[in-house]
């Protein structure tokens, strides 16, 4: 079962294997990483698990039976309340609601553990995967805006209620299969 985790310094191998195997899939709907990205990893590695010791962002990897990570869902720039939302699955991960139930169990951990009353997220209009997933978790369209010279949307999503009440456990459970998506335009 996919386990839902904080980014550590040990999920870098897999973290970066996550990357490389799928940079062209990720390419067909979010802006490309570009070579430096690779070739810098451990040092941006490193600066993330920084963010994330300061409070400024929050880090996850959806991890596999074998420790491969199938995905990754972070809260960046996490101030006065609120956070930016962004999020990427593996190709083999798609469709699968697995980034449904990792997105549903980030949010319920922002407002619980994190302290936020809101979230908010971009993507491009013609990523139906990611819309969707926004959608089914609780965010609503809030506004166009352009993503890399893209037409996209942004969505926002109010915490409270019900999230706070719920500290979710650390297994990330798929619901029914779903048409393959893919991942949001930001997610470090």
């Amino acid at each position: 079962m996919p386990l839902l985790q904080p980014l550590r310094p040990g999920h870098a191998p897999a973290l970066l294997a996550f990357e490389r195997e799928n940079r062209a899939f990720f390419a067909a709907s979010v802006p490309d990483r570009g070579d430096d990205y690779f070739t810098g990893f451990d040092a941006r590695h490193r600066a993330l698990l920084a963010e994330q010791a300061e409070g400024t962002c929050r880090f996850h990897v959806v991890t596999g039976d074998g420790g491969e990570v199938l995905g990754r869902v972070n809260l960046v720039d996490v101030a006065d309340g609120s956070a930016e939302l962004g999020y990427r699955f593996a190709e083999k991960a798609t469709g699968r609601g697995l980034a449904t139930a990792a997105v549903r169990a980030v949010c319920a951990l922002a407002a619980a553990e994190y302290g936020l009353t809101g979230l908010w997220a971009v993507t491009t209009r013609d990523n139906a995967g990611s819309r969707a997933v926004l959608a089914r978790t609780g965010f609503t369209p809030a506004g166009e805006v352009e993503v890399d010279g893209r037409p996209g949307l942004r969505y926002v999503r109010h915490l409270g209620g019900q999230e706070a009440a719920q500290v979710p456990g650390p297994r990330v459970s798929p619901g029914r299969r779903r048409p393959p998506g893919s991942a949001s335009a930001r997610s470090s």
